[in-house]
């Protein structure tokens, strides 16, 4: 995993979400993985990420990637870390369609655009499975959403606006009893249009982000669902915009990423 005392890593945003790229080259225990990711995302005193996508070769897929959030808890996946691997795979590569093995299993990327560092991909996300409207009962009275699985677990509330605070909200979602084992990624969404919402994301293990890749499309399915809106749907975030279409039970995220910068991290 080191070379020379360091870590090389690419740092790569897919509209604001932003993650740390690592080739490892020797595969770093669980506790090493958890800790020294944690130190890597750190704001101040390491390089600054929501999380860290560990990248090792795959028998059948261009690259393997394992997830480890901020926080040093791992995800199944990330819409947006996927599609930012991707990106590197075709600057190093020189790849348009790109196989990535997910611990939700494997991701079809297809180029549809690139602009120097930025690159523009289509991802196979896969099947989603949206459920029964859920009742949770939290602090300060009963919220309603659709559970949502889209490889990873996904709360999606319908609001009118975003109030002040929704983010204390979304914490205590996270920390209910049908949550607690798992964890679950909660989003607001407000319909605009029939191909229009706007969404605020609240993560596991990173809190609110300025955008999310699966976030967009368990907000896009739930709308889909619920009648309010129809495919496809264009996710407008704080980070950006990205488009999720969704074919049968198929669905597929459309949306940039920039490679931002090379570097390497010193662990103390």
């Amino acid at each position: 995993m080191r070379n020379r005392g360091g870590i090389p890593f690419v740092k790569a945003s897919a509209c604001g979400n932003d993650f740390l790229l690592i080739a490892a080259v020797e595969k770093p225990g669980d506790f090493e993985l958890v800790e020294i990711s944690r130190r890597l995302c750190h704001r101040h005193n390491g390089v600054g990420a929501d999380g860290v996508e560990w990248m090792s070769p795959h028998a059948s897929a261009d690259v393997e990637i394992r997830l480890i959030n901020a926080d040093g808890s791992e995800a199944e996946i990330s819409g947006n870390g996927t599609r930012c691997v991707a990106a590197y795979v075709c600057e190093t590569q020189g790849k348009e369609k790109i196989t990535i093995q997910t611990g939700a299993g494997l991701k079809r990327c297809s180029l549809t655009g690139r602009k120097e560092s930025e690159y523009e991909f289509e991802v196979d996300m896969g099947g989603a499975d949206a459920g029964p409207e859920l009742a949770l009962t939290v602090a300060g009275g009963e919220v309603r959403g659709m559970p949502v699985s889209i490889g990873n677990p996904h709360f999606v509330m319908f609001v009118n606006e975003f109030a002040d605070g929704w983010q204390a909200q979304a914490a205590k979602i996270q920390g209910t009893a049908e949550f607690r084992e798992h964890g679950v990624n909660v989003e607001l969404v407000a319909v605009e249009s029939k191909h229009n919402v706007r969404v605020r994301f609240f993560e596991r293990g990173v809190g609110e982000t300025l955008s999310s890749g699966t976030g967009s499309c368990a907000s896009a399915v739930a709308a889909i669902t619920a009648g309010r809106a129809v495919s496809p749907v264009r996710v407008h975030a704080p980070g950006g915009v990205q488009t999720v279409r969704q074919e049968g039970n198929q669905v597929f995220l459309r949306g940039t990423a920039r490679l931002v910068c090379r570097g390497e991290f010193f662990p103390s």
